[in-house]
């Protein structure tokens, strides 16, 4: 019988049917660390099969927080929380509480009886369910989790918590897109900046303009490399139709994340003027970009049909966006184009447009070009968002400057009284490298910056006066994708300096502390590799180079 029995153990072993029964307990020392970790007194409150869900009389609307955290819990534990109609104990009480100070903030009670997680607005709540599943094991199922008492109360330190995805390049379908949301949620961040149009590939389909997806969609071929000489002559295309779009935005939502589209002008739009030459300056003949960089081909504008047109794409836009940003690009444009262009000449001349002796009269047309837009967008109750090229060119401080050249320029822009998300290449850029060494890294643009560099960014130095502070809204980084052709790649550029990087943009700089960092890294790749996400090891030598040892 003893043997029969071992036989089978051995059997469900391997197998990978045997169902492991455990007592874990719960560390609050996650990523991003919550402002104040109060232990308290008593016995720790244990979680179990028969622990409920609990919704107060009149707050019914937090069932979607409720839905998730009981999701959430299964995938980590195993346990299974029921949903009750009693708060007297062994429950998890979901509440909104008004006193809590910021709309994004929560405080997480835990004693003997139960956990407490309240916030200001759901997506407090949503926060303190996001610390409790990251407290949590997740290394087996278990029997039943202990959880020390203690009060947890944190909020963010910027509203503006952002990663952005560039599809165009290279695209990425709709499962991971999902994904890519999942991982913001699982750092607390709550933007995602989805970059759909650019010279080699527009990703979004506008009813009105169908050859933008029938022609811009596609490229016949991918230069291999950094723009070498050599083309794949590869049918590359893919992109999303609103249906699709809908439901990108609607699963961001229930996450409590914004989706802002960029939409390129006046340049990086190689692939619309292949779709309709009509509105570039010299009328073709245009094709949809095979290398990397900047093209001289942009919108021409001197013709009042570009602004039509662009309004036409804007109007399907917001309707399937609804976020308060619509981002429009604004860098690397050329002039050369309206320099030569006789409409655009003359726009400069109807418009009083003069050169001064640091801006060129082209650039600041592409001023005028902007106010257009933004003047439309405000029409409808949106704001614009422009990379940080556009606080050069006479636009008014309405619109809102993403400084990706540096630290600088956002601090220029917020001097001149604009709100200014920071995202820089030096700190922001995760399609660059991640160490000095890469002979064993994928080929990628170039560049280096670690997990530690991230961590250390501070979007507000000592040096910035507070009237100007204010307008720093927030941090994002951006994934690029010209050498990212596969998701395995992308999950791997971005992690785990998501993470150092959620810290920057939820913690104050008095509660950063990059060693202690690393410890509660540890405890965060457990869910990494749970996922499945491919994530670098570069903070873990030993399994590093312990990958390479085979070569």
């Amino acid at each position: 019988m003893k043997r029969t029995k071992l036989l089978l153990s051995v059997w469900l072993l391997c197998t990978g049917l045997i169902i492991v029964s455990a007592q874990g307990s719960a560390d609050y020392q996650v990523v991003p660390l919550p402002d104040k970790i109060c232990m308290q007194k008593g016995k720790p409150f244990v979680l179990d099969n028969t622990t409920t869900i609990f919704l107060a009389s009149g707050e019914e609307s937090l069932a979607p927080e409720a839905r998730f955290l009981q999701e959430y819990v299964e995938d980590n534990t195993g346990i299974r929380l029921q949903h009750g109609t009693s708060n007297k104990q062994n429950v998890i009480t979901l509440r909104l509480d008004k006193d809590i100070p910021s709309a994004e903030g929560y405080r997480v009670t835990i004693n003997q009886k139960g956990i407490t997680i309240s916030g200001a607005t759901a997506a407090g709540v949503f926060y303190g369910i996001q610390m409790l599943r990251k407290a949590l094991p997740c290394d087996t199922v278990y029997q039943s989790i202990s959880l020390a008492p203690v009060e947890i109360n944190d909020a963010p330190r910027f509203g503006y918590r952002g990663m952005h995805l560039d599809v165009c390049r290279h695209f990425f379908g709709i499962d991971f897109v999902k994904e890519y949301i999942d991982l913001l949620v699982l750092h607390n961040m709550n933007t995602l900046h989805f970059h759909l149009t650019d010279d080699q590939g527009w990703r979004m389909e506008i009813k009105k303009y169908p050859k933008l997806t029938a022609v811009g969609a596609n490229r016949t071929g991918t230069v291999l490399g950094c723009n070498s000489d050599v083309d794949d002559h590869l049918p590359y295309g893919g992109y999303f139709t609103q249906e699709q779009l809908r439901e990108i935005v609607n699963y961001a939502a229930k996450r409590h994340i914004t989706v802002i589209p960029e939409i390129e002008m006046p340049g990086h739009t190689l692939a619309i003027l292949a779709s309709y030459p009509e509105y570039g300056c010299t009328g073709g003949p245009y094709e949809v970009g095979h290398k990397w960089g900047i093209y001289s081909d942009i919108l021409c504008a001197g013709k009042e049909e570009t602004f039509n047109f662009l309004e036409d794409i804007l109007d399907e836009v917001m309707d399937i966006f609804p976020s308060k940003y619509i981002h429009i690009g604004g860098d690397e444009a050329p002039k050369s184009k309206w320099e030569k262009c006789e409409r655009c000449q003359q726009r400069i001349r109807e418009e009083g447009i003069k050169a001064t002796d640091k801006q060129s009269a082209e650039n600041l047309l592409q001023g005028y070009f902007t106010r257009r837009i933004n003047a439309y967008l405000m029409r409808h109750g949106r704001k614009l968002i422009g990379w940080d090229e556009i606080a050069e060119c006479g636009i008014d401080t309405t619109a809102t400057v993403m400084s990706w050249r540096g630290v600088e320029p956002g601090i220029m822009a917020a001097k001149m009284g604009h709100d200014v998300i920071m995202a820089p290449t030096t700190y922001c850029y995760f399609d660059t490298y991640q160490t000095a060494d890469t002979y064993f890294e994928p080929k990628l643009i170039g560049g280096n910056i670690s997990v530690e560099m991230v961590y250390g960014f501070e979007p507000v130095s000592e040096a910035v006066a507070p009237e100007d502070a204010r307008h720093v809204l927030g941090v994002q980084a951006n994934l690029w994708t010209e050498y990212i052709p596969v998701k395995q790649l992308a999950e791997y550029q971005i992690l785990p300096r998501m993470a150092a990087l959620s810290e920057v943009q939820w913690l104050t700089p008095a509660n950063k502390d990059y060693q202690r960092f690393r410890q509660r890294l540890d405890k965060l790749t457990q869910l990494y590799r749970k996922y499945g996400f491919t994530y670098a090891l570069h903070n873990w030598p030993e399994q590093y180079n312990k990958e390479r040892s085979v070569f």
